[in-house]
């Protein structure tokens, strides 16, 4: 699989730069390299676009601008020698914000980044493909590949969640309930208005409470019989 790229950029030292990156990376196809949003609309127009290396500073448009004028923007990795955009990039739902000089091993991890969004668009919109065993979410600036095995709960903080895997805490800007909503219903429950978890880490069951590796999550007393059934089902040895 080859990723069409198109350069937007209007340093001829920089369009160099990026195009010999290009050329090291088997994944890339460079459609055409362009010195302004102008000239790159038309090629957006016309022909596939998977990925576009975006600078900043320009002549007639800002990058920034152009960005914001596409309907369906392709992926998106900013290139730029003005790191303070770098916010207003990532509100745009950007892949990554290089700063230059961009060296290559900088550039390859950003085009790596978005060739894993592009395999996971294509399989979303494919319903044959076999179901994804992570996500993504956009955490610290940066998005985050999560294992949905690496997940033991999910903390809801009003507008933000707190998603807890083994070996750190992840926050991210979503609500609990959209979260509940993506997450795979046979793999996570919800048993409190601020707590999902996930239930093939659940270690015990101790009166209202979850037991998860170090953790103890409450259950609401609403959602008590319910949780219970749906973790034991027909698992639970009688007598």
């Amino acid at each position: 699989m080859k990723l069409n790229c198109l350069i937007i950029d209007d340093e001829p030292v920089a369009r160099k730069g990026l195009e010999e990156h290009i050329q090291e990376i088997d994944f890339l196809h460079r459609v055409a390299s362009c010195e302004d949003a102008v000239k790159a609309a038309s090629y957006l127009n016309e022909q596939q676009i998977d990925l576009i290396y975006l600078d900043i500073q320009m002549p007639k448009v800002s990058g920034i601008d152009f960005l914001k004028s596409l309907k369906n923007p392709p992926l998106t990795i900013i290139t730029t020698a003005y790191p303070d955009y770098a916010l207003e990039g990532y509100t745009l739902d950007v892949i990554d914000y290089l700063v230059k000089p961009i060296t290559f091993q900088r550039f390859l991890k950003a085009s790596q980044k978005a060739l894993e969004f592009f395999q996971l668009k294509g399989r979303g919109e494919n319903n044959s493909a076999p179901p994804l065993d992570y996500f993504f979410v956009r955490c610290d600036r940066k998005f985050e590949k999560v294992f949905f095995r690496d997940v033991l709960y999910v903390e809801g903080m009003q507008n933000y969640a707190v998603i807890h895997v083994a070996d750190r805490k992840l926050i991210t800007y979503i609500t609990l309930t959209s979260l509940e909503s993506q997450l795979p219903k046979d793999q996570f429950l919800k048993v409190h208005k601020s707590f999902l978890i996930s239930v093939p880490h659940v270690k015990a069951i101790e009166g209202d409470e979850i037991l998860l590796e170090n953790a103890r999550i409450p259950i609401s007393r609403t959602l008590r019989e319910q949780v219970i059934q749906q973790i034991m089902g027909n698992s639970l040895f009688k007598r």
